[in-house]
Protein backbone atom coordinates (compact mmCIF):
# COMPACT_ATOMS: atom_id res chain seq x y z
CA UNK A 1 0.00 0.00 0.00
CA UNK A 2 0.90 3.60 -0.85
CA UNK A 3 0.45 6.53 1.00
CA UNK A 4 0.83 10.19 0.01
CA UNK A 5 2.15 13.03 2.16
CA UNK A 6 3.31 16.73 2.26
CA UNK A 7 5.12 15.55 5.68
CA UNK A 8 6.58 12.35 6.80
CA UNK A 9 7.54 12.31 10.74
CA UNK A 10 9.25 9.35 12.09
CA UNK A 11 9.09 9.71 15.82
CA UNK A 12 6.83 11.50 17.94
CA UNK A 13 8.71 13.29 21.13
CA UNK A 14 8.57 16.77 20.88
CA UNK A 15 10.50 17.61 18.20
CA UNK A 16 8.70 15.16 16.31
CA UNK A 17 5.26 16.49 16.90
CA UNK A 18 5.93 20.22 17.46
CA UNK A 19 7.17 19.93 14.15
CA UNK A 20 3.73 18.20 12.76
CA UNK A 21 1.93 20.70 14.85
CA UNK A 22 3.82 23.71 12.94
CA UNK A 23 3.54 21.97 9.53
CA UNK A 24 -0.18 21.70 10.08
CA UNK A 25 -1.01 25.24 11.08
CA UNK A 26 0.56 25.71 7.19
CA UNK A 27 -2.31 23.72 6.14
CA UNK A 28 0.10 20.52 5.14
CA UNK A 29 -1.04 16.77 5.53
CA UNK A 30 1.76 15.26 7.91
CA UNK A 31 1.90 11.94 8.64
CA UNK A 32 4.02 10.65 12.20
CA UNK A 33 5.03 7.01 12.42
CA UNK A 34 4.94 5.76 16.07
CA UNK A 35 7.05 2.07 16.28
CA UNK A 36 4.80 1.45 19.34
CA UNK A 37 2.18 4.11 20.68
CA UNK A 38 2.63 8.20 20.69
CA UNK A 39 3.15 8.30 24.35
CA UNK A 40 6.66 6.48 24.15
CA UNK A 41 9.14 8.25 23.76
CA UNK A 42 12.12 9.98 25.54
CA UNK A 43 10.51 13.14 26.07
CA UNK A 44 7.67 11.30 28.03
CA UNK A 45 10.68 10.38 30.58
CA UNK A 46 12.24 13.64 31.00
CA UNK A 47 12.60 14.48 34.76
CA UNK A 48 14.45 18.21 34.69
CA UNK A 49 12.87 20.63 32.52
CA UNK A 50 13.52 23.08 30.10
CA UNK A 51 16.22 25.34 29.88
CA UNK A 52 15.51 28.85 28.53
CA UNK A 53 16.20 32.90 30.14
CA UNK A 54 12.89 34.17 32.13
CA UNK A 55 14.26 35.80 34.60
CA UNK A 56 15.85 38.74 32.99
CA UNK A 57 16.61 40.62 36.50
CA UNK A 58 19.32 37.60 36.92
CA UNK A 59 19.81 36.01 33.97
CA UNK A 60 20.74 36.78 29.93
CA UNK A 61 21.28 35.06 26.71
CA UNK A 62 25.14 35.40 27.20
CA UNK A 63 25.32 33.80 30.56
CA UNK A 64 23.07 30.48 28.91
CA UNK A 65 24.98 30.82 25.78
CA UNK A 66 28.85 31.05 28.10
CA UNK A 67 27.32 28.13 30.54
CA UNK A 68 26.40 26.05 27.10
CA UNK A 69 29.80 26.40 25.98
CA UNK A 70 31.80 25.36 29.22
CA UNK A 71 30.30 22.16 29.45
CA UNK A 72 30.36 21.04 25.67
CA UNK A 73 34.57 21.31 26.01
CA UNK A 74 34.41 24.10 23.28
CA UNK A 75 33.74 22.05 20.91
CA UNK A 76 29.63 23.34 20.21
CA UNK A 77 28.81 25.76 17.23
CA UNK A 78 28.75 29.09 18.61
CA UNK A 79 26.31 29.99 16.05
CA UNK A 80 24.03 26.88 16.75
CA UNK A 81 24.29 27.85 20.80
CA UNK A 82 22.84 31.09 20.11
CA UNK A 83 20.07 30.21 17.84
CA UNK A 84 18.99 28.16 20.82
CA UNK A 85 19.10 30.26 23.54
CA UNK A 86 18.02 33.12 21.69
CA UNK A 87 15.14 31.28 20.47
CA UNK A 88 14.00 29.28 23.29
CA UNK A 89 11.82 31.90 25.21
CA UNK A 90 9.57 32.34 21.89
CA UNK A 91 9.03 28.34 21.92
CA UNK A 92 8.48 28.39 25.62
CA UNK A 93 5.39 30.75 24.85
CA UNK A 94 4.10 28.24 22.00
CA UNK A 95 4.62 25.36 24.16
CA UNK A 96 1.91 26.87 26.66
CA UNK A 97 -0.01 28.12 24.08
CA UNK A 98 -0.36 24.33 23.09
CA UNK A 99 -1.49 23.47 26.69
CA UNK A 100 1.81 22.66 28.49
CA UNK A 101 1.89 23.94 31.97
CA UNK A 102 5.12 24.40 33.68
CA UNK A 103 4.83 25.22 37.51
CA UNK A 104 4.91 28.88 39.29
CA UNK A 105 5.18 30.24 42.54
CA UNK A 106 2.49 32.21 44.33
CA UNK A 107 3.59 35.38 42.43
CA UNK A 108 2.42 33.97 39.21
CA UNK A 109 6.35 33.87 37.68
CA UNK A 110 7.94 30.25 36.86
CA UNK A 111 9.57 28.07 39.73
CA UNK A 112 13.21 27.88 38.26
CA UNK A 113 15.68 25.08 38.72
CA UNK A 114 18.98 25.42 38.78
CA UNK A 115 21.03 22.14 37.59
CA UNK A 116 24.76 21.27 37.15
CA UNK A 117 26.19 23.33 34.51
CA UNK A 118 24.18 25.99 34.97
CA UNK A 119 25.30 29.84 36.82
CA UNK A 120 21.60 30.38 37.19
CA UNK A 121 18.39 29.40 37.99
CA UNK A 122 16.95 28.76 34.30
CA UNK A 123 15.20 25.51 33.91
CA UNK A 124 10.99 25.61 33.68
CA UNK A 125 9.70 22.22 35.22
CA UNK A 126 6.26 20.62 35.86
CA UNK A 127 7.16 18.99 39.37
CA UNK A 128 10.08 16.00 38.73
CA UNK A 129 7.87 14.99 34.86
CA UNK A 130 8.39 17.99 32.98
CA UNK A 131 8.79 15.74 29.80
CA UNK A 132 5.45 13.63 30.57
CA UNK A 133 3.62 16.78 30.59
CA UNK A 134 5.02 18.04 27.59
CA UNK A 135 4.04 15.17 25.98
CA UNK A 136 0.69 15.48 27.43
CA UNK A 137 0.04 18.57 25.83
CA UNK A 138 1.18 17.71 23.09
CA UNK A 139 -0.69 14.64 22.56
CA UNK A 140 -3.76 16.73 23.21
CA UNK A 141 -3.18 19.25 20.50
CA UNK A 142 -2.06 16.42 17.88
CA UNK A 143 -5.23 14.24 18.67
CA UNK A 144 -7.54 16.93 18.20
CA UNK A 145 -5.92 17.79 14.36
CA UNK A 146 -7.46 16.84 11.45
CA UNK A 147 -4.61 17.37 9.16
CA UNK A 148 -2.27 14.81 11.49
CA UNK A 149 -2.30 11.08 10.59
CA UNK A 150 -0.96 8.91 13.22
CA UNK A 151 0.49 5.46 12.42
CA UNK A 152 1.05 3.83 15.77
CA UNK A 153 3.48 0.55 15.62
CA UNK A 154 4.24 0.83 12.76
CA UNK A 155 8.41 0.80 11.96
CA UNK A 156 10.61 2.29 9.57
CA UNK A 157 12.89 0.51 7.65
CA UNK A 158 14.22 2.38 5.00
CA UNK A 159 14.31 5.96 3.95
CA UNK A 160 13.81 5.83 0.27
CA UNK A 161 16.50 7.25 -2.40
CA UNK A 162 17.55 7.25 -5.79
CA UNK A 163 19.20 4.01 -4.54
CA UNK A 164 15.74 2.18 -5.03
CA UNK A 165 15.28 3.90 -8.22
CA UNK A 166 18.79 1.52 -9.33
CA UNK A 167 20.99 4.48 -9.08
CA UNK A 168 24.35 3.70 -7.68
CA UNK A 169 24.71 6.12 -4.61
CA UNK A 170 27.88 6.45 -2.36
CA UNK A 171 28.98 9.22 -0.01
CA UNK A 172 30.61 11.60 -2.75
CA UNK A 173 26.93 11.54 -4.26
CA UNK A 174 25.81 15.19 -4.50
CA UNK A 175 22.36 15.35 -4.76
CA UNK A 176 21.16 12.04 -2.71
CA UNK A 177 17.75 12.43 -2.44
CA UNK A 178 14.69 10.77 0.15
CA UNK A 179 11.13 10.26 -1.11
CA UNK A 180 10.00 8.89 1.76
CA UNK A 181 10.17 5.78 3.18
CA UNK A 182 9.91 2.08 3.57
CA UNK A 183 7.50 1.05 6.56
CA UNK A 184 6.66 -1.98 8.38
CA UNK A 185 3.07 -2.42 9.22
CA UNK A 186 3.65 -5.26 12.42
CA UNK A 187 -0.08 -5.87 12.37
CA UNK A 188 0.12 -7.10 8.83
CA UNK A 189 3.76 -7.83 8.29
CA UNK A 190 3.94 -5.56 5.70
CA UNK A 191 5.89 -3.41 4.52
CA UNK A 192 4.10 -0.05 2.53
CA UNK A 193 5.49 2.89 0.95
CA UNK A 194 5.27 6.31 2.32
CA UNK A 195 6.15 9.16 0.16
CA UNK A 196 6.18 12.74 1.41
CA UNK A 197 8.23 15.84 -0.14
CA UNK A 198 9.35 16.59 2.45
CA UNK A 199 10.63 13.79 5.62
CA UNK A 200 11.66 14.60 9.25
CA UNK A 201 13.94 12.14 11.31
CA UNK A 202 12.63 12.85 14.99
CA UNK A 203 13.75 8.92 16.23
CA UNK A 204 15.33 10.09 19.25
CA UNK A 205 18.89 8.09 20.60
CA UNK A 206 20.53 5.50 20.89
CA UNK A 207 20.29 4.24 25.02
CA UNK A 208 19.50 0.64 24.07
CA UNK A 209 22.81 -0.40 22.49
CA UNK A 210 23.73 -0.32 25.88
CA UNK A 211 22.44 -2.90 28.53
CA UNK A 212 22.28 -0.14 30.92
CA UNK A 213 19.96 3.06 30.34
CA UNK A 214 17.62 5.50 31.55
CA UNK A 215 16.02 5.74 28.02
CA UNK A 216 13.13 4.04 26.80
CA UNK A 217 13.64 0.35 25.15
CA UNK A 218 12.37 1.68 21.82
CA UNK A 219 15.83 4.38 21.52
CA UNK A 220 17.60 2.02 19.25
CA UNK A 221 19.05 4.63 17.17
CA UNK A 222 16.92 3.89 13.92
CA UNK A 223 16.71 7.12 12.41
CA UNK A 224 20.58 7.50 12.45
CA UNK A 225 21.06 3.99 11.35
CA UNK A 226 18.73 4.48 8.37
CA UNK A 227 20.18 7.72 7.31
CA UNK A 228 23.78 6.16 7.06
CA UNK A 229 22.85 3.33 5.26
CA UNK A 230 21.53 5.95 2.53
CA UNK A 231 25.04 7.66 2.83
CA UNK A 232 24.22 10.59 4.58
CA UNK A 233 26.14 12.54 6.85
CA UNK A 234 26.50 11.64 10.93
CA UNK A 235 28.98 13.17 13.58
CA UNK A 236 30.02 13.45 16.82
CA UNK A 237 28.88 9.68 17.87
CA UNK A 238 31.73 9.19 20.27
CA UNK A 239 29.92 11.87 22.82
CA UNK A 240 27.64 9.21 24.92
CA UNK A 241 26.36 11.16 28.01
CA UNK A 242 25.90 9.07 30.56
CA UNK A 243 23.79 10.56 33.23
CA UNK A 244 25.70 10.29 36.20
CA UNK A 245 22.58 9.23 38.82
CA UNK A 246 20.48 6.58 37.56
CA UNK A 247 18.85 4.84 40.31
CA UNK A 248 20.63 1.80 41.11
CA UNK A 249 17.75 -1.14 40.93
CA UNK A 250 19.61 -4.30 39.26
CA UNK A 251 17.23 -6.05 36.92
CA UNK A 252 15.45 -2.86 36.08
CA UNK A 253 15.71 -2.01 32.22
CA UNK A 254 15.51 1.00 31.45
CA UNK A 255 16.84 2.25 34.59
CA UNK A 256 14.73 5.06 36.75
CA UNK A 257 16.09 8.53 36.34
CA UNK A 258 16.98 10.70 39.22
CA UNK A 259 17.05 13.99 38.06
CA UNK A 260 20.06 16.65 38.10
CA UNK A 261 17.74 18.89 39.60
CA UNK A 262 17.46 17.26 42.91
CA UNK A 263 21.86 17.92 42.57
CA UNK A 264 20.59 21.36 42.08
CA UNK A 265 17.91 21.39 45.00
CA UNK A 266 21.09 20.81 47.16
CA UNK A 267 21.08 16.89 47.45
CA UNK A 268 25.16 16.04 48.00
CA UNK A 269 27.29 12.49 46.02
CA UNK A 270 28.83 10.54 48.81
CA UNK A 271 30.66 7.44 48.69
CA UNK A 272 29.67 3.52 49.16
CA UNK A 273 30.51 4.48 53.30
CA UNK A 274 28.63 8.24 53.36
CA UNK A 275 31.42 10.26 52.18
CA UNK A 276 31.53 13.16 49.93
CA UNK A 277 33.66 12.64 47.33
CA UNK A 278 33.06 15.57 44.83
CA UNK A 279 36.00 18.06 45.91
CA UNK A 280 38.60 15.65 44.91
CA UNK A 281 37.30 16.48 40.98
CA UNK A 282 35.56 19.39 40.93
CA UNK A 283 35.04 22.78 42.54
CA UNK A 284 31.62 22.87 41.54
CA UNK A 285 31.17 19.93 43.60
CA UNK A 286 27.80 17.96 42.82
CA UNK A 287 26.94 20.88 40.35
CA UNK A 288 29.72 20.31 38.23
CA UNK A 289 29.04 18.98 34.34
CA UNK A 290 27.50 15.42 34.04
CA UNK A 291 30.49 14.52 32.61
CA UNK A 292 32.50 15.00 35.13
CA UNK A 293 30.18 13.64 37.69
CA UNK A 294 30.06 10.36 35.91
CA UNK A 295 33.72 10.02 35.58
CA UNK A 296 33.91 10.43 39.27
CA UNK A 297 31.79 8.14 40.33
CA UNK A 298 33.03 5.73 38.26
CA UNK A 299 36.44 6.17 39.36
CA UNK A 300 34.98 5.83 43.36
CA UNK A 301 33.18 2.65 42.30
CA UNK A 302 36.15 1.42 40.40
CA UNK A 303 38.04 1.81 43.96
CA UNK A 304 36.30 0.47 45.99
CA UNK A 305 34.76 -2.14 44.05
CA UNK A 306 30.90 -1.42 44.66
CA UNK A 307 28.30 -1.05 42.23
CA UNK A 308 26.96 2.40 43.45
CA UNK A 309 27.17 5.79 45.53
CA UNK A 310 24.47 7.39 46.97
CA UNK A 311 22.94 10.92 46.80
CA UNK A 312 21.87 12.34 49.87
CA UNK A 313 18.99 14.22 50.04
CA UNK A 314 18.24 13.83 53.56
CA UNK A 315 19.47 17.23 55.69
CA UNK A 316 16.48 18.56 53.21
CA UNK A 317 13.02 20.17 54.15
CA UNK A 318 10.63 16.59 54.03
CA UNK A 319 8.34 18.28 52.80
CA UNK A 320 9.45 20.56 50.52
CA UNK A 321 11.93 17.42 48.94
CA UNK A 322 8.23 16.01 48.44
CA UNK A 323 6.41 18.70 46.83
CA UNK A 324 9.37 18.96 44.32
CA UNK A 325 10.10 15.11 43.58
CA UNK A 326 7.01 13.55 44.07
CA UNK A 327 7.07 10.44 41.52
CA UNK A 328 11.23 10.09 42.34
CA UNK A 329 9.81 10.05 46.27
CA UNK A 330 7.00 7.45 45.63
CA UNK A 331 9.48 5.12 43.17
CA UNK A 332 11.88 4.94 46.06
CA UNK A 333 9.48 4.59 48.19
CA UNK A 334 8.00 1.49 46.23
CA UNK A 335 11.35 -0.17 46.58
CA UNK A 336 11.45 0.34 50.71
CA UNK A 337 13.82 3.88 50.12
CA UNK A 338 12.29 6.96 51.92
CA UNK A 339 14.75 9.56 50.33
CA UNK A 340 13.73 11.68 53.16
CA UNK A 341 15.61 9.45 55.66
CA UNK A 342 17.60 7.30 53.36
CA UNK A 343 20.43 7.69 50.74
CA UNK A 344 19.49 7.14 47.72
CA UNK A 345 21.49 4.47 45.27
CA UNK A 346 22.58 5.59 41.79
CA UNK A 347 25.22 4.52 39.06
CA UNK A 348 25.55 6.11 36.30
CA UNK A 349 23.68 4.86 32.82
CA UNK A 350 23.74 5.95 29.04
CA UNK A 351 21.22 8.47 28.87
CA UNK A 352 21.83 11.22 25.73
CA UNK A 353 23.51 11.17 22.71
CA UNK A 354 25.20 14.24 21.91
CA UNK A 355 25.87 13.40 18.03
CA UNK A 356 24.10 11.98 15.03
CA UNK A 357 23.01 12.77 11.98
CA UNK A 358 24.34 15.91 10.86
CA UNK A 359 22.67 19.12 9.86
CA UNK A 360 22.64 22.66 9.47
CA UNK A 361 20.91 25.71 10.88
CA UNK A 362 17.74 24.74 9.04
CA UNK A 363 17.70 21.77 10.46
CA UNK A 364 18.68 19.96 7.26
CA UNK A 365 20.73 16.92 6.93
CA UNK A 366 23.46 16.31 4.32
CA UNK A 367 20.44 14.54 1.81
CA UNK A 368 17.99 16.58 0.26
CA UNK A 369 14.37 16.66 1.07
CA UNK A 370 15.63 15.23 4.57
CA UNK A 371 15.68 17.00 8.14
CA UNK A 372 16.36 15.38 11.25
CA UNK A 373 15.18 17.21 14.86
CA UNK A 374 16.07 16.01 18.42
CA UNK A 375 18.58 13.41 19.52
CA UNK A 376 19.06 11.89 16.33
CA UNK A 377 20.30 15.04 14.86
CA UNK A 378 23.93 16.47 15.80
CA UNK A 379 23.01 20.47 15.28
CA UNK A 380 26.32 21.39 17.22
CA UNK A 381 24.80 22.75 20.22
CA UNK A 382 26.15 20.04 22.55
CA UNK A 383 29.51 20.03 21.53
CA UNK A 384 31.04 17.30 23.48
CA UNK A 385 28.33 17.06 26.28
CA UNK A 386 24.85 18.12 26.71
CA UNK A 387 24.23 20.95 29.15
CA UNK A 388 21.36 19.92 31.29
CA UNK A 389 18.38 20.86 30.46
CA UNK A 390 18.93 22.08 26.85
CA UNK A 391 18.05 18.93 24.80
CA UNK A 392 14.22 19.70 24.91
CA UNK A 393 14.58 23.65 23.99
CA UNK A 394 16.81 21.91 21.40
CA UNK A 395 14.41 19.82 19.72
CA UNK A 396 11.53 22.61 19.57
CA UNK A 397 13.72 25.62 18.45
CA UNK A 398 15.21 23.00 15.58
CA UNK A 399 11.56 21.90 15.14
CA UNK A 400 10.60 25.63 14.15
CA UNK A 401 13.79 26.29 11.96
CA UNK A 402 13.14 23.62 9.74
CA UNK A 403 9.61 24.05 9.22
CA UNK A 404 10.68 27.61 8.21
CA UNK A 405 13.08 26.48 6.11
CA UNK A 406 11.52 23.72 4.18
CA UNK A 407 7.38 24.82 4.17
CA UNK A 408 8.42 27.72 1.18
CA UNK A 409 10.56 25.14 -0.88
CA UNK A 410 7.41 21.86 -0.12
CA UNK A 411 5.57 23.66 -3.14
CA UNK A 412 8.24 23.35 -5.50
CA UNK A 413 8.57 19.55 -4.57
CA UNK A 414 6.69 16.62 -6.85
CA UNK A 415 5.94 13.25 -5.67
CA UNK A 416 7.79 10.30 -7.11
CA UNK A 417 5.44 8.07 -9.07
CA UNK A 418 8.21 5.78 -10.32
CA UNK A 419 9.22 4.24 -6.48
CA UNK A 420 8.85 0.43 -6.24
CA UNK A 421 6.93 -1.43 -4.05
CA UNK A 422 9.47 -2.59 -0.92
CA UNK A 423 10.66 -6.30 -2.55
CA UNK A 424 10.80 -9.31 -0.34
CA UNK A 425 10.62 -12.00 -2.48
CA UNK A 426 12.38 -14.97 -1.98
CA UNK A 427 12.44 -14.23 1.96
CA UNK A 428 10.97 -16.13 5.03
CA UNK A 429 10.18 -15.39 8.61
CA UNK A 430 13.04 -15.82 10.54
CA UNK A 431 12.21 -18.70 12.51
CA UNK A 432 14.97 -18.78 15.63
CA UNK A 433 14.50 -15.17 17.24
CA UNK A 434 16.08 -16.39 20.24
CA UNK A 435 19.69 -16.04 18.05
CA UNK A 436 18.02 -11.88 17.23
CA UNK A 437 17.77 -11.42 21.50
CA UNK A 438 20.80 -13.04 21.91
CA UNK A 439 22.75 -11.05 19.34
CA UNK A 440 21.31 -7.72 21.03
CA UNK A 441 22.38 -8.87 24.44
CA UNK A 442 26.01 -9.40 22.74
CA UNK A 443 25.70 -5.55 21.51
CA UNK A 444 24.48 -4.37 24.84
CA UNK A 445 27.34 -6.27 26.75
CA UNK A 446 30.13 -5.38 24.27
CA UNK A 447 28.98 -1.52 24.74
CA UNK A 448 29.06 -1.59 28.30
CA UNK A 449 31.96 -3.41 28.97
CA UNK A 450 34.36 -1.44 26.14
CA UNK A 451 32.55 1.63 24.78
CA UNK A 452 31.30 2.87 28.11
CA UNK A 453 32.37 6.18 30.68
CA UNK A 454 36.14 5.39 30.35
CA UNK A 455 37.61 4.19 26.49
CA UNK A 456 40.70 2.80 25.47
CA UNK A 457 42.24 2.05 21.79
CA UNK A 458 42.67 -1.26 22.78
CA UNK A 459 39.50 -1.24 24.11
CA UNK A 460 37.67 -0.05 21.72
CA UNK A 461 39.69 -2.48 19.12
CA UNK A 462 37.88 -5.82 21.05
CA UNK A 463 34.68 -4.20 20.32
CA UNK A 464 34.79 -3.78 16.69
CA UNK A 465 36.31 -6.98 16.46
CA UNK A 466 33.39 -8.51 17.87
CA UNK A 467 30.93 -6.14 16.44
CA UNK A 468 32.17 -7.60 12.75
CA UNK A 469 30.77 -11.26 13.20
CA UNK A 470 27.50 -10.10 14.22
CA UNK A 471 27.33 -7.04 11.63
CA UNK A 472 28.45 -10.22 8.68
CA UNK A 473 25.45 -12.77 10.77
CA UNK A 474 23.13 -10.02 11.01
CA UNK A 475 23.04 -8.58 7.60
CA UNK A 476 23.38 -12.28 6.17
CA UNK A 477 19.94 -12.65 8.08
CA UNK A 478 18.20 -9.23 6.91
CA UNK A 479 19.28 -10.44 3.24
CA UNK A 480 17.26 -14.03 4.22
CA UNK A 481 14.06 -12.80 6.26
CA UNK A 482 11.40 -10.99 5.97
CA UNK A 483 11.62 -7.88 7.97
CA UNK A 484 10.80 -7.53 11.67
CA UNK A 485 10.57 -4.67 14.57
CA UNK A 486 13.13 -7.48 16.13
CA UNK A 487 15.53 -8.12 13.10
CA UNK A 488 15.34 -4.25 11.97
CA UNK A 489 16.31 -2.84 15.63
CA UNK A 490 19.27 -5.35 16.00
CA UNK A 491 20.62 -4.62 12.36
CA UNK A 492 20.38 -0.66 13.78
CA UNK A 493 22.16 -1.10 17.29
CA UNK A 494 24.86 -2.59 15.17
CA UNK A 495 25.19 0.14 12.88
CA UNK A 496 25.29 2.84 15.70
CA UNK A 497 27.07 0.82 17.96
CA UNK A 498 30.14 0.88 15.50
CA UNK A 499 29.82 4.57 14.30
CA UNK A 500 30.21 5.12 17.89
CA UNK A 501 33.08 3.14 18.28
CA UNK A 502 34.19 4.11 14.86
CA UNK A 503 34.25 7.57 15.91
CA UNK A 504 35.73 7.09 19.27
CA UNK A 505 39.07 5.62 17.62
CA UNK A 506 39.05 8.48 15.21
CA UNK A 507 39.25 11.22 17.79
CA UNK A 508 42.66 11.20 19.42
CA UNK A 509 42.24 13.41 22.72
CA UNK A 510 40.24 13.23 25.54
CA UNK A 511 37.01 15.94 24.94
CA UNK A 512 33.59 16.12 27.03
CA UNK A 513 32.66 13.20 27.42
CA UNK A 514 34.58 10.97 25.22
CA UNK A 515 37.32 9.85 27.60
CA UNK A 516 40.06 7.57 26.86
CA UNK A 517 43.40 6.68 29.17
CA UNK A 518 45.39 6.71 25.65
CA UNK A 519 45.16 10.56 25.21
CA UNK A 520 44.34 11.62 28.82
CA UNK A 521 42.99 15.36 29.47
CA UNK A 522 44.56 17.31 32.07
CA UNK A 523 41.89 19.01 33.57
CA UNK A 524 39.84 15.51 33.71
CA UNK A 525 42.35 13.94 35.79
CA UNK A 526 41.89 13.33 39.54
CA UNK A 527 43.15 16.69 41.71
CA UNK A 528 44.90 15.89 45.20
Amino acid sequence: MTYKYDYLVIGSGIAGMSFALKAAARGRRVAIICKTELVEANTNLAQGGVASVTNLEVDDFDKHIHDTMVAGDWLSDPEAVKQVVTHAPEQIRELVGWGVNFDKNADGKYDLHREGGHSEFRILHHADNTGAEIQRGLMAAIRNNPLIDIYEHRFAVEIITQHHLGVIVTRRTPDITCYGAYVLDEATGRVDTFLAKVTVMATGGIGAVYSTTTNPLVATGDGIAMVYRAKGTVADMEFIQFHPTALYHPGDRPSFLITEAMRGYGAVLKDIEGREFMHKYDERLSLAPRDIVARAIDSEMKQSGSDHVFLDVTHKDPEETRHHFPNIYEKCLSLGIDITRDMIPVAPAAHYLCGGIKVDLNGQSSIQRLYAIGECSCTGLHGGNRLASNSLIEAIVYADAAIKHSDPLIDGYELRADIPDWNDEGTEHPDELVLITQSEKEVNSIMNYYVGIVRSDLRLKRAWNRLDILYRETEDLFRRSKPTRQLCELRNIINVAYLVMRQALERKESRGLHFTVDYPHPQLEQKD
